[in-house]
This record gives structure tokens, C-alpha cells and sequence, in this order.
């Protein structure tokens, strides 16, 4: 019984996690702000990586990318 209250409870915790970070993610940023952190994957290409100065990581945030300036295209998608 205490198992079956713990897998309840850790779904609750899942489920509150998801439906506010679904929340989070539908409102657009304001103008002139900050974009979140986003993080992404690394590509499978060494070559790629090595174009975007993140050689040896699994995962990569834009500040990670070596350049001076890094242009990021928003879709409104629904």
C-alpha cells in the first residue's frame, strides 16, 4: 500500500511539473526581453559542433555557441 501512495504521489508531482511548463511555454516572451535558457542537443556531427564552438558536449545552451551575435527565429505555431 505504501508503494501504490508513492507511485501516486511522484505521478501528481510529474503531472503538476508538466502542466507547468506546458503553461510556461505558451506565453510568448515580451518585447525586449529575455529569451529562457533553452537547451539543445548537440549535433551528431563533429564537423557541426565544431562550427558552433561546442565541441565535447552533450547538450548546449545558446550562450555556449562562439559567436559574436546569434540571431533566433521564433514560429508562432498552432
Amino acid at each position: 500500500m505504501k508503494r501504490f501512495r508513492l507511485t501516486i504521489g511522484y505521478s501528481m508531482i510529474f503531472l503538476c511539473i508538466s502542466i507547468l511548463t506546458v503553461v510556461a511555454a505558451t506565453q510568448p516572451p515580451p518585447v525586449g526581453g529575455v529569451l529562457p535558457e533553452i537547451v539543445l542537443p548537440a549535433p551528431e556531427q563533429p564537423e557541426h559542433a565544431a562550427y558552433l564552438g561546442i565541441k565535447g558536449k552533450q547538450k548546449f545552451a545558446i550562450p555556449d555557441i562562439d559567436a559574436t551575435i546569434v540571431i533566433v527565429e521564433i514560429f508562432s505555431m498552432y
